[in-house]
């Protein structure tokens, strides 16, 4: 007897070659198929006299086929079947392209429902490729509401709903339900079996509503459950003792007054340090809020208990940057500071090396050579990363090997919509340091389109006279004819740029550029050595040019609002008044909106729920960056309102049962193991 472990293969109408494709959907056993959810639906509820259907309507007639279908070889590799059918209102003439067995499919004098959209040209009706089948045809693919799934090669969306609807009358009672009982009636949720079958075959709209709220909520419930588990784990867990110390000494040498978010920040991670358990916490602030400050005091305080940090920097120039920063403020306060970077010389990395081995350092920043596997180091208990999520969780968790589970700091300038942040980030705890340093230069953004191109390069000219340098972002590194709009390349425009304004030092860089090469133009440019400084997106996180004060985005409707927001971060970091024009000649209502955004406000959190709940979380990070298993139902842009109280739930169950080891509980554990077996490399 069939059950959820069985295998699809044995599934009738499926074999050997539709499993291999069914494989390649991620789906083995019958569990998997039945938890493959439609991508979409098509409403084929609506039913048409031919006369009444609208021009570019999609609906359904019920139709007598009046003559023979015709076959038309048209030339190699396309054939037509052409027949026309009509009911009492009128004629409707149907086409079908290359599916030759139509021909014999649909009979002369029979009646049956098409279901297509229906195009109108004058008093002519026609419909091109239309599904269809018998009037009455039990469990059919007409007359209701009809899931659309993804597809792989061999398989097509019948032989999926075959498979489905053979999957749910096997096994589908004997489906988990793995919300307790309590928190499915607390948030009014149908029960699994109905979830299931109605997502899959929906007696009506509202059916289907049901089971999407129910499904929605489990996904987030189950995911909240596995990040709780894991952060209670490491709660549990002893961390390395950090001994309390008076952190006013540490305000008292700075120059300047922290902000209250940043004092926030630090104390919250202060407190994770002196609690016993290992500190899992993230930063998360604005372009320029000074989370670098908040590393600096952590890197103090550990340093009070004799313990040294490591501080890791997704690039070399940044490396740098920090390297410079950090040095300035610890060394005066009698900590030593060194940097590992892949470009020091063989020379100068021994030495490094020797003096972390020695336990001769207190703080080392550098890049990923931070965790070569011959660097050893002495009295590790600070990890801080910057930009998390430009490392592979593999190269984290290598340094973290470094020590005997160290505390972690992670930096991110990239905001993210708070409740989203609890997930994305699995199990760090939150801070957001959510206002800038006084002095910080607001940004004025502008939208324009090319007919503004001359007045731009006149302002380009006044600013470089005064003596400021100007950054040029384009979409792509060079030119692709297959692409159809004309977008700027990185390469082309930095020519028209040097022809444009000849007496001004023009410079371009890209991700396609070898790093070195790549450093050196960007030294230049932080140097003051290069006025205009083309680019692609490589300059999007961390660079510091206080001297640049305008930042201009070609194409800027190939961005995201947060990849945006991130550009205008690197102007107006200095003393000098700075714009950001955002240049697109694409008109639509939806790219107006978006960049209107960008004209409004300088909140990278309010940009930031903008932009998820206008391309949702895959786009918002870039492919697979986030950390986060793959959602099968919900959406974690517009589906915020769920996820804050699926995570309520999920806190309060913690509490009562930490290790889910209660009866009523044990299919949601055996649901959460799954989840960690399967999403193991996407956890942060």
């Amino acid at each position: 007897m069939a059950d959820l472990t069985t295998d699809v293969r044995y599934i009738k109408g499926i074999g050997e070659k539709k499993a291999l494709a069914l494989h390649k959907l991620g789906v083995f056993t019958l569990y998997d198929l039945i938890s493959f959810f439609p991508r979409k639906y098509d409403d084929r509820t609506q039913y048409r006299p031919i006369a009444q259907a609208m021009d570019g309507e999609s609906v359904c007639i019920r139709a007598v086929v009046a003559d023979t279908p015709r076959l038309a070889h048209i030339r190699r590799g396309m054939d037509l079947v052409k027949l026309r059918a009509v009911d009492d209102s009128g004629i409707v003439d149907i086409t079908y392209f290359n599916q030759s067995y139509v021909k014999d499919n649909l009979q002369r004098g029979e009646s049956y429902v098409f279901f297509g959209r229906m195009e109108v040209k004058g008093s002519r009706r026609s419909m091109v490729n239309p599904v269809y089948e018998q009037e009455g045809k039990e469990n059919g693919v007409t007359g209701r509401i009809v899931p659309i799934y993804r597809m792989s090669a061999g398989l097509n969306q019948r032989a999926i709903l075959q498979a489905v609807r053979q999957g749910l009358d096997l096994c589908g009672d004997q489906l988990p339900d793995v919300l307790p009982e309590r928190v499915r009636s607390a948030c009014e949720l149908v029960q699994a079996r109905y979830a299931y079958e109605n997502i899959h075959f929906p007696a009506d709209f509202g059916a289907l509503e049901l089971a999407r709220r129910r499904l929605i909520f489990e996904e987030l419930f189950v995911l909240a459950c596995a990040l709780g588990r894991m952060r209670g784990e490491r709660v549990r867990e002893g961390g390395i003792p950090i001994a309390e110390a008076a952190l006013d000494d540490f305000w008292k040498t700075l120059p300047f007054s922290p902000t209250g978010a940043q004092r926030r920040a630090v104390e919250q991670a202060v407190n994770d340090l002196k609690s016993g358990a290992v500190m899992n916490r993230l930063v998360q602030g604005d372009v320029g809020s000074g989370k670098t400050l908040v590393a600096a005091a952590l890197i103090w305080y550990v340093h009070q208990s004799g313990k040294m940090s490591a501080f890791m920097a997704p690039t070399e120039i940044l490396a740098e940057q920090h390297y410079h920063t950090l040095s300035g403020m610890l060394t005066p306060l009698g900590l030593r500071v060194g940097k590992l970077t892949g470009a020091m010389s063989a020379k100068e990395k021994r030495e490094v090396k020797s003096a972390l081995k020695n336990g001769e350092l207190d703080l080392i920043i550098g890049t990923h050579a931070l965790f070569s596997q011959d660097v050893e180091y002495q009295n590790l208990a600070l990890v801080v990363t910057d930009e998390q999520h430009r490392f592979g969780v593999g190269q984290r968790s290598a340094l973290i090997g470094k020590g005997r589970k160290p505390h972690v700091l992670v930096m991110s300038a990239t905001p993210i919509p708070r409740t989203l942040a609890l997930i994305i980030y699995g199990d760090l705890d939150v801070s957001v340091i959510d206002e800038l340093p006084p002095g910080r230069q607001k940004v004025d953004t502008f939208a324009v389109n090319e007919s503004y191109r001359q007045r731009l390069n006149g302002f380009v000219e006044k600013l470089c006279a005064e003596g400021r340098q100007v950054f040029v972002v384009c979409p792509m590194v060079e030119e692709n004819e297959e692409l159809p709009t004309p977008l700027k390349s990185a390469e082309e425009h930095a020519k028209e740029l040097a022809a444009a304004f000849p007496h001004l030092r023009v410079a371009c860089v890209h991700g396609k550029m070898k790093p070195k090469d790549k450093d050196a133009v960007m030294s230049a440019f932080v140097a003051g050595e290069t006025d205009i400084l083309v680019s692609t997106t490589v300059i999007e996180v961390g660079v510091d040019v206080p001297n640049a004060a305008l930042m201009i985005v070609e194409n800027a409707e190939r961005f995201g609002l947060s990849q945006l927001h991130q550009l205008r971060g690197r102007v107006g970091r200095g003393q000098h008044k700075s714009w950001c024009i955002l240049v697109s000649d694409a008109d639509t209502e939806e790219v107006k909106a978006r960049l209107s955004i960008m004209t409004k406000t300088n909140d990278g959190f309010r940009i930031s729920e903008e932009d998820l709940r206008l391309r949702g979380p895959g786009d918002f990070f870039g492919a697979r960056q986030h950390g986060l298993p793959a959602m099968h139902v919900a959406d974690l842009g517009a589906d915020a309102q769920t996820l804050q109280r699926a995570q309520a739930e999920a806190t309060k169950l913690l509490a009562d049962d930490p290790g889910l080891n209660k009866t009523e509980n044990r299919p949601l554990r055996e649901r959460v193991e799954r989840l960690f077996s399967e999403s193991a490399d996407s956890f942060n």
